[in-house]
């Protein structure tokens, strides 16, 4: 298995100088950038059982709540969730640190939301944005973790269905921004704010594309996992195969990041379904290892940042043009691979 290099992620300092000078980040083609990602097998075959019932996380009772791990990035774990009448205001009490979810995280891991932080209400109105009032408790932070804070709380909700925006209330009263690094709050948040942002060298943030790569990462205890992190790169309509250039790539240096492609791989082409749900990729032979089969991370890594960047729901992978890839797991992968219904299953 070869693995690329550690990622250097952007300061903080210039991630929330992006956010308050109003840009954010598009992964949909049509908008390249607007002012603006244990063993390999250990880790299919949680992400496998969470999705088949294999595990304690049955279908219907997980969700994904985005933490911070030991080195800093912002992940999902996906976690037992009570069945509720409002699953996503139960997602955000299960963000508070020391609160119930506190329990249900691998070791290293740490909840966001400043500890005695109450929910007060969520909504989500018919422009499915879900507005969250917070108690003055969430105002008492850590700046290194503001914009840290914002991510875990947006990507966490939007990954419920029926919502895409999330809007924050501290008291009832809304927030025009946060109080610590001055990050703006006039407009709903959603996932173009991006996620564990870097960016490529010698690109220029302001004539830049945004695309959200999952790389792998392992706990002490060997707890693997996946990571997204939003990178920024040259201009482009493409966004697909941005994507997959950039997997290819690696992660930087820095950061004990990995990956299972081989810098060798190419890709060979990326095609989109006319309905937009399925996308092909094509690959070189160096996707592929000596048994002549693909890593079963590897599939996942790109499949995942293929569906996260696209509105595809599914990937039909094949290597020099032949669909018939089958993968060190002994798994065929003949027929369009779907998306996890969830990410880094933890069974605590």
């Amino acid at each position: 298995m070869k693995f690329g290099k550690p990622v250097c992620i952007l300061s903080a300092a210039f991630a929330l100088s992006l956010a308050a000078s109003g840009c954010s980040f598009r992964t949909d083609e049509s908008q390249a950038i607007d002012p603006p990602p244990n063993e390999a097998a250990v880790m299919m075959n949680q992400t496998e059982n969470a999705t088949s019932g294999g595990q304690a996380l049955a279908a219907g009772t997980a969700a994904e709540l985005y933490v911070k791990d030991s080195g800093g990035f912002v992940i999902p774990v996906s976690v037992p969730l009570p069945d509720t009448g409002n699953r996503p205001l139960t997602a955000v009490q299960y963000l508070i640190d020391g609160g119930p979810g506190t329990a249900l995280l691998p070791k290293g891991f740490t909840s966001l939301l400043p500890k005695g932080t109450k929910v007060l209400g969520l909504s989500v109105d018919k422009k499915s944005t879900a507005t969250v009032n917070l108690s003055a408790e969430f105002t008492h932070y850590n700046a290194v973790d503001e914009r840290r804070i914002l991510e875990a709380l947006t990507w966490t909700l939007t990954g419920f269905p029926g919502i895409e925006k999330v809007k924050l209330l501290v008291e009832g009263q809304p927030m025009p921004e946060m109080p610590e690094q001055a990050t703006p709050l006039d407009q709903p948040l959603d996932r173009s704010m991006g996620i564990n942002l870097e960016i490529a060298p010698g690109v220029n943030p302001g004539r830049s594309s945004a695309v959200v790569l999952y790389f792998t990462n392992r706990t002490e205890d060997q707890f693997g996992y996946y990571v997204p992190v939003t990178r920024l790169t040259n201009r482009t309509n493409d966004i697909a195969k941005a994507t997959l250039e950039e997997l290819v790539k690696g992660p930087d240096v820095a950061t004990g990041l990995m990956t299972a492609l081989s810098a060798d791989t190419k890709v060979l082409g990326v095609n989109e379904a006319d309905d937009r749900s399925v996308i092909s990729a094509d690959l070189g032979s160096a996707f592929l290892d000596k048994d002549q089969k693909a890593s079963p991370e590897a599939v996942e890594a790109v499949v995942l940042s293929l569906t996260e960047n696209t509105k595809a729901k599914q990937v039909q992978l094949s290597v020099n043009g032949k669909p018939a890839v089958s993968a060190a797991d002994n798994k065929a992968y003949t027929e369009p691979v779907e998306r996890p219904e969830t990410i880094n299953p933890y069974k605590s």
